[in-house]
């Protein structure tokens, strides 16, 4: 059995890399709608960090949605 260490090596990087892009854009996610609820607290308007918020959390579906796509296919 001949493992091949670069094509290894190569899917080790993009999981990882993948992996901490979709773990940072849900934590954007999440800070946006907690900066929404301290501006709403405050009186303020938070429809941009609102909108960000749910901007970061479609970009994860999708990149999930792509992931069982490329699975399933």
């Amino acid at each position: 059995m001949k493992i091949d260490w670069a094509a290894l090596g190569s899917v080790f990087g993009v999981s990882l890399v993948a992996t901490v892009a979709l773990v940072g854009l849900f934590t954007l996610g999440v800070i946006g709608l907690s900066k929404q609820e301290r501006a709403a607290a405050q009186g303020g308007s938070a429809a941009l960090a609102r909108t960000g918020a749910y901007a970061c959390f479609a970009l994860c579906l999708g990149a999930v949605a792509y992931g069982i796509y490329l699975i399933v296919a």
